[in-house]
């Protein structure tokens, strides 16, 4: 209670010198004060995260959170509804319990991958054994029939399990040093046992499923403390399962020495055929320009390592909260101000293409697409993405934010289009400005993002109010700005060839997709 004090203390402290020396706007005043004494994100945050759940595309969870958003909205009388704009393979999540029983008995910590297939209802008990180091794909065709009955180890052993800040400051420089060659010695072999048995990392486990294996067992590291990054299997008919990097290097060092580790696994998961796969999408109609548009973006779904905190619960807290407080202190803005939740990102950007693809009439006329989704730190860039007058624009709806919020932001102007990454390169293919509201890491490429431990905890919500009153603010601007947004593209830089690199190029999305036919 103490600390929020503080901070609503200091944003009416930024509020009093805003006001000081310039006409304050009370719309502005009136956004602070909502986000500050009124905020929702952390039950909204408890409600999405812990209640429904993470988010993967064509689980029950992402239904649920469809239908979970569109009554929030209501409540806020924001019309809202869920678009449908393809299928996808549906699956649900169940438990996952996995032992070693010989030499010993230890619980595993691991969990199935996303669309793993299940045990049946039973538990398997098997050795674990090694993808052993042979000299060509014909020597590996010959082990082949070996991996029968068994469980197969598919990730390298890790040489420590402590992340690389840790060693730096810890280790002497000479410790450190041999680390990191250790690792990349072996990370260099490890891809050359894969190479020589003919196929990649993703096709070689339906192979050994094929040859009778009984399930994979990987470990992707994250290279932090108890993170691993879970995404999706590459097997049919028997389950994947990531284990932690330290229980996957106890397995793999007994299975080294001859040991013969055992490992028991039960499985439970669902598989469904195609189930719809949608976008959320609510307005606040524009009262003079309605056929004109301020897009909030964030998408939706996660991987279901964790629950999806920081990606891309985060940007969605911060949409949604951005939207209720316009919906209270700016009730019938100029211009139409959209919101979109985006389904399947993770898997290419397909919620956010569909929607491109699907509604020209909007896309033609965006003022401005601003979208959030690295994490759960305060925006602290925000590149002009290659328009030539972004700077402008930008500049002076970026003048009304508070000083203690603006001046975190560094912005480079015009920029380059980004390529991909996020929804707003959707948009951008298009021809539409469309930017990246990109925050401060807060160790989100190792901690977070895609693994095991994104889940509430992580939120930092100090900093997503900050973010939900940068967000209101700029919508308002953009919506009273009396001119439209240029559109005019900068002259692209050349590439070694001699070639001009082209603006990105607007791609479709994936409308069946997990496999469906």
């Amino acid at each position: 209670m103490k600390k929020r004090t503080l901070f609503c203390f200091s944003v009416m402290a930024v509020v009093g010198s805003m006001a000081y020396g310039q006409k304050a706007d009370p719309v502005v005043e009136a956004i602070i004060k909502e986000a500050t004494y009124h905020s929702q994100l952390e039950q909204l945050g408890h409600e999405l995260l812990d209640v429904v759940g993470p988010r993967l595309v064509g689980s029950p969870q992402m239904k649920q959170a469809g239908d979970w958003a569109v009554k929030q909205y209501a409540s806020w009388g924001i019309a809202a509804k869920t678009e449908q704009w393809g299928e996808w393979k549906g699956w649900e999540r169940g438990i996952t319990h996995v032992d070693m029983v010989e030499p010993w008995v230890k619980s595993l910590h691991g969990m199935q991958l996303a669309w793993s297939p299940s045990t049946a209802g039973k538990t398997v008990t098997a050795e674990a054994i090694l993808l052993p180091e042979l000299a060509d794909s014909l020597a590996y065709q010959k082990w082949l029939p070996t991996v029968k009955g068994k469980f197969v180890l598919l990730s390298m052993l890790e040489p420590t399990g402590r992340p690389d800040d840790n060693w730096k400051d810890n280790a002497t420089p000479e410790s450190y040093k041999r680390m990191k060659i250790e690792r990349e010695v072996q990370s260099v072999a490890w891809r050359e046992r894969i190479r020589r048995t003919g196929y990649s990392s993703r096709t070689l486990p339906a192979v050994l499923e094929k040859a009778g294996a009984l399930g994979i067992l990987t470990s992707y590291w994250s290279k932090g403390f108890g993170a691993n990054k879970i995404f999706g299997a590459y097997t049919e008919k028997v389950p994947s399962v990531d284990i932690s990097l330290e229980d996957y290097g106890l397995l793999y060092r007994l299975a080294a020495s001859g040991h013969k580790p055992k490992v028991s696994l039960r499985a439970d998961s669902k598989t469904g055929g195609a189930v719809p796969t949608f976008n959320t999408i609510a307005e606040i109609k524009g009262s003079e320009k309605p056929d004109e548009y301020v897009i909030l973006s964030a998408h939706f779904d996660s991987w279901d390592g964790g629950t999806g905190a920081t990606d891309n619960g985060t940007g969605t807290l911060t949409m949604m909260e951005a939207m209720r407080i316009l919906k209270k202190v700016y009730p019938n803005p100029k211009r139409t101000i959209l919101v979109g939740h985006w389904g399947s990102e993770e898997q290419g950007l397909n919620g956010s293409r569909a929607f491109v693809e699907d509604h020209p009439e909007i896309v033609k006329n965006i003022q401005v697409v601003l979208n959030q989704d690295n994490g759960t730190g305060r925006v602290v860039n925000l590149s002009g993405q290659g328009f030539v007058d972004s700077y402008d624009y930008l500049g002076r709806w970026l003048a009304s934010v508070p000083d203690s919020i603006r001046n975190e932001v560094k912005t480079t102007f015009p920029g380059t289009p980004g390529g991909g990454g996020s929804d707003y390169a959707s948009f951008l293919a298009a021809g539409a400005p469309a930017f990246s509201l990109s925050s401060l890491s807060w160790s989100y490429g190792n901690y977070t993002w895609h693994t095991n431990l994104d889940t509430y905890d992580k939120i930092v919500f100090d900093d997503l109010r900050s973010n939900a009153i940068l967000t209101a603010i700029m919508a308002y601007e953009a919506s009273e700005d009396p001119e439209p947004t240029s559109k005019v593209k900068r002259q692209m830089p050349m590439t070694e060839g001699g070639k001009r690199q082209p603006w990105p190029a607007p791609r479709s999305p994936n409308r069946k997709g997990g496999g469906i036919e």
